[in-house]
């Protein structure tokens, strides 16, 4: 479900208005994440540290409402949730675009991801998500520890899917750091927005789980 955002009453109605304008509306920060808690887990009970870590993302995305926005012609809609778009390797050296919808429950979501996973595995599509779409995009690169990052981009039609990219985690000291890159439409939120989701990822990641 979703529902109109009343841009005439909405705080950022000048925000709105001047960055939905721009040729390259989007702008992202690069930070490190601290893994160490989750990935631990995760290994100790044998679960992939991808899907944990993918899963947590999207609860944070969820629970920060800009990252619900949408832009689709003149209008901002509110969706009630977002899911996941992620890219999946497959075995050839392609990817494709998976689709996984959200739920709050790790294992729920798990079950789906899974599936998921091996049928985009077993194709050889690629089928992207359209305009608007309630979806966040993630990708992955576990080979690259990178510190900056730039989206392939079509200009030719509206976007405003945030963009979500983790990279490859590495060791300092007695800390599994991952670096996190987040793509945002600047005429939906702005630093202090992104801000909120990162702090709120870090938390999720640090939870002690009990199941």
């Amino acid at each position: 479900m979703k529902k109109i955002l009343d841009i005439e009453k909405w705080e950022r109605k000048d925000h709105f208005n001047f960055f939905k304008k721009f040729e390259e509306p989007f702008w992202g920060v690069c930070v490190d994440i601290d893994c160490t808690i989750a990935y631990d887990y995760c290994k100790k009970n044998k679960l992939s540290f991808f899907l944990w870590y993918l899963h947590k993302s999207l609860v944070a995305a969820n629970l920060i409402e800009p990252f619900r926005y949408r832009i689709s012609g003149e209008h901002v809609f509110i969706h009630d949730t977002v899911n996941a778009s992620p890219t999946i390797n497959r075995d050839n050296g392609t990817f494709g675009f998976a689709y996984m919808d959200y739920k709050n429950d790790f294992y729920e979501f798990n079950e789906i991801a899974k599936k998921e996973i091996g049928r985009i595995r077993d194709t050889s599509g690629l089928v992207p998500a359209v305009s608007g779409e309630n979806v966040i995009h993630y990708s992955s690169l576990p080979w690259l520890n990178f510190s900056s990052i730039s989206h392939a981009r079509s200009f030719s039609f509206q976007d405003s899917c945030p963009k979500i990219t983790f990279g490859k985690m590495t060791m300092i000291g007695d800390k599994n750091l991952m670096p996190l890159s987040v793509h945002v439409h600047h005429a939906l939120m702005d630093g202090f927005h992104v801000g909120q989701f990162i702090e709120e990822f870090q938390r999720l990641l640090d939870e002690k789980v009990s199941h």
